[in-house]
């Protein structure tokens, strides 16, 4: 761990972050390397790559890495009049370095359609769909910082449907697994465009960082070699070397304090110890994902803002929830792929990111991937052919035949937003502080389950082109569990509807920032953090210039 300054929770520094994934660690390093003071405060632990390991009971059974459902329940309904039941509704990175530690590490762009679909495709019956008030123009440099900086391994020009770019990748992409051999020539042979998928893992050895060493252990765990371009080995890192900027872990956010004027004048966190501290700063902003960004804010509700704070005038925090579509479509073959080797994904293709819902029948678009990322023993309870024994000599034999055989086709798409889904406060049910638990609302748009039956459909043609002696899929059901958290606090020129501006900046508060998948209009098609990272580039050039006009502080 680098040494770093420690500050007094009573020195007023410059920034305030809530959370140090993807956007958090990002806005930490460019602004103390703009020569700002900066806290990070991080509600998980501080792990290093002497604390990853490969033993999936301690990493996926026991939370190593993200949010734990004993000591933060969560409810879910499917509508507001529904009574909300206890379950574990949704998965984020607990750690320093967030979600993006633990990640698949797909890594493509928005496409200049995600920005504009609403002025494209028009009004959809039954979403709030609207269109961004920034273009792909206005990100694209800042994609281009994340792939140079952050690194991601790719090849430019590859696809027929990606948007324009100004730089080439700064990698090579990684080597083509099975998986992608199969992926690939089946695509071509059904007239399709598959190519080496864009991934922020390291082909070539960076400093301190070494290139993928393979080991097989990637969705879900982290990487022991830094291979994987996490917050925490990209910009974390960078950020303490500035003697700026200090990384508070173990530090549970519950409240954003305001003073009389309406400013935040800081983060009241417990410690470790669940003791209560006060972090001043001149600024806050907020990067702890789009399920507890607006938690934080209802949390924070006082006289100034009886329904949650930076919500007086839209009223919207928390609502307009997108998860994005998925499907998953699964191949045995007759050779073994040893696909259990090396990172998920090495192909995707982009043919359908954009259907004609006049051709289609609904609104949508998305993606599909080859892939393998199953452990040995998530393979042997989730992966197998839905005939297989469960137990026994045929178990047994299935299992160790199938594991160097299966590949999967991953669909990955829209999600429209309906203001009705949401994150909100529990009336009843605490956490292990004594704090509203999340309550979960959300029912799939039904054009979110069309498209993903409809690209599930191509999956299981291209698994058949590719020569699958045996395929299947799981079941295309209303979504009740969240990955991707998307577009509960969006970002519009509009207070009335919306919760930030373009800067970043929350419209009722003129100090107070949000940047995370809570800023998104639109859900994308299935991989979002490489746009929130953009985003955190951008903002923290907006956040930079209007501290050094005096704007924050005014």
């Amino acid at each position: 761990m680098i040494e770093q300054p420690k500050y007094k929770t009573s020195d007023e520094v410059d920034f305030v972050i809530i959370g140090s994934g993807a956007a958090g660690g990002i806005l930490a390093k460019e602004l103390s390397t703009n020569g700002f003071r900066a806290v990070v405060l991080e509600q998980g632990p501080y792990l290093t790559e002497a604390d990853y390991t490969h033993n999936e009971i301690k990493v996926l059974g026991e939370d190593l890495l993200t949010n734990h459902p004993k000591l933060q329940p969560t409810t879910f309904r499917k509508t507001p009049q529904d009574k909300a039941k206890q379950q574990r509704a949704l998965v984020y990175g607990r750690s320093v370095g967030g979600t993006s530690v633990h990640f698949t590490a797909n890594f493509w762009r928005f496409h200049e359609i995600d920005f504009i679909e609403r002025g494209k495709v028009g009004a959809i019956p039954g979403a709030n769909l609207v269109d961004w008030p920034i273009r792909y123009a206005d990100l694209e440099p800042y994609y281009t910082k994340v792939e140079w900086e952050i690194g991601v391994s790719g090849l430019a020009g590859a696809s027929p449907f990606d948007p324009p770019r100004s730089k080439p990748y700064p990698m090579p992409p990684l080597p083509v697994k099975s998986s992608g051999v199969l992926f690939e020539r089946a695509a071509r042979q059904l007239g399709w465009h598959p190519f080496p998928a864009p991934m922020a893992i390291l082909s070539q050895p960076r400093p301190g960082r070494s290139a993928c060493m393979n080991c097989g252990f990637c969705l879900g765990f982290g990487c022991e070699v830094g291979a994987k371009s996490s917050s925490l080995v990209a910009a974390i890192r960078v950020a303490e070397r500035t003697g700026r900027c200090e990384i508070r872990p173990d530090s549970y956010v519950h409240c954003i304090e305001t003073d009389a004027r309406g400013r935040a004048i800081g983060a009241a966190y417990f410690d470790k110890d669940k003791n209560i501290h006060l972090q001043k700063a001149k600024a806050v902003i907020v990067c702890a994902n789009g399920a507890e960004t607006p938690r934080l804010l209802l949390m924070s509700a006082n006289a100034q803002f009886p329904n949650g704070l930076a919500n007086n005038s839209s009223g919207v925090v928390g609502k307009n929830l997108m998860l994005n579509s998925a499907a998953i479509s699964m191949g045995v073959f007759e050779h073994p792929l040893n696909d259990y080797k090396g990172f998920a994904v090495s192909r995707i293709l982009h043919d359908f990111y954009e259907l004609d819902a006049q051709k289609v029948g609904f609104y949508g678009g998305g993606g599909l991937d080859g892939r393998f990322d199953a452990t040995p023993i998530g393979f042997a309870l989730n992966s197998l052919p839905p005939d297989t024994p469960k137990w026994g000599s045929a178990f047994k034999k299935t299992l160790a035949e199938n594991f160097t055989r299966t590949m999967e086709v991953f669909s990955h798409g829209t999600s429209l937003p309906r203001e009705e889904n949401s994150f909100s406060l529990d009336p009843e049910l605490k956490d292990a502080w004594g704090l509203p638990a999340l309550r979960m609302t959300y029912k799939d748009h039904p054009d979110d389950l069309k498209l993903a039956k409809w690209l599930n459909d191509r999956a299981l043609d291209l698994l058949e082109a590719a020569g699958a002696t045996k395929k299947w899929s799981y079941p295309i059901t209303e979504q009740e569990f969240a990955v991707h958290l998307l577009g509960t606090c969006r970002m519009g020129n509009d207070p009335k509807t919306s919760v930030i501006d373009t800067d970043h900046r929350t419209h009722d508060v003129k100090n107070l920032f949000l940047c995370d998948g809570s800023s998104f209009i639109t859900s994308g098609r299935g991989q979002p953090t490489m746009t929130i990272e953009a985003l955190a580039f951008r903002a923290a050039d907006r956040i930079t210039a209007l501290a050094k006009s005096g704007e924050i502080s005014a």
